[in-house]
């Protein structure tokens, strides 16, 4: 187990210790015990673990009652994934922090691979697994999610950052770029800012978390929506933001060949009807993207 275990109250004076993981959580109990469990058989010895509340209904107590002796318990008031990393990393001791996400699930090697790949670069983001309990009876959200979801290999190669779900960091470079901000991508919008000030940004393959596929339409469309919104953000604050949007968002039809091309040919998808499901689901998301791209641009085009 972790060499800190203490659940409440602050570190203390003068304290350190090698690894902060830093886990926001929100109405997420199972997943959360779950990944408790699987920090317990790090390999990596050195590290604490930070578990942040936003708010969950079930009250602080359920979710302390879940972490036990495994994590220390920290509320975090202002709603968002982001203030609540945000929470973690005031409240944390650990000279490298590690995010990961409540409902993650990493492998024993995950905090040393994370860690051995900081040596040479400034921030590192691991392999993000798409997992399904049952292969043989996918949704076609599921089957969609196993081809798309969690490329993190290529959002760093290019798109230039790493997903939160699985993210190291070395304090001093997370103090020198500043926290996460609310309202857009953060964790885009944060490495973007990292990046620009001259820090180096890696990909772990071998510092490997799951993540549950998402089952159904509705979950797939929540997550797009919330996506297109904080990307809309981002862009407004561009030079030229409202045109580049637009541009974007007029090529989204175009992308659907390449990538109903890649749903035919993945080694992902082994079943045609799961091919011929994700294709599905491929084209009706990329339209509502398009569609709710467009409708954040004329709603508010010089905003």
């Amino acid at each position: 187990m972790s060499a800190f275990r203490q659940e409440g109250g602050a570190p203390s004076a003068g304290s350190t210790l090698a690894v902060s993981v830093i886990i926001p959580h929100l109405d997420d109990l199972d997943n959360l015990d779950r990944c408790l469990a699987l920090l317990g058989q790090q390999t990596f010895r050195s590290f604490e673990v930070i578990v942040v509340d936003n708010g969950s209904r079930a009250g602080i107590d359920a979710v302390r009652a879940i972490a036990g002796t495994r994590a220390r318990v920290v509320q975090a008031i202002r709603k968002g994934a982001g203030p609540a990393r945000n929470a973690g990393v005031e409240s944390s001791r650990g000279a490298i922090l590690a995010f990961v996400d409540s409902d993650c699930r990493p492998v024993p090697e995950w905090i040393a691979e994370g860690v051995v790949s900081l040596a040479s670069h400034d921030v590192v983001g691991g392999s993000v697994r798409v997992d399904v309990d049952d292969r043989g009876n996918m949704s076609p959200t599921e089957a969609f999610e196993v081809v798309f979801a969690f490329r993190n290999d290529m959002y760093i190669r290019r798109k230039g950052f790493t997903v939160t779900a699985s993210m190291f960091v070395r304090r001093d470079v997370f103090n020198m770029v500043g926290p996460f901000r609310v309202g857009v991508s953060e964790d885009m919008d944060w490495c973007h800012r990292a990046r620009r000030l001259g820090y180096r940004l890696s990909y772990a393959p071998n510092a490997v978390v799951g993540h549950p596929a998402r089952r159904t339409w509705a979950e797939l469309k929540r997550k797009s929506d919330r996506l297109t919104s904080e990307s809309f953000e981002l862009y407004r604050e561009m030079p030229l933001g409202w045109l580049r949007w637009m541009g974007r968002t007029w090529l989204i039809p175009l992308s659907l060949a390449p990538h109903l091309v890649r749903v035919m040919t993945t080694a992902r998808l082994s079943a045609l009807g799961d091919r011929l499901r994700a294709a599905q689901v491929l084209i009706r998301i990329r339209l509502a993207r398009f569609v709710e791209a467009n409708r954040l641009a004329l709603r508010r085009p010089n905003a």
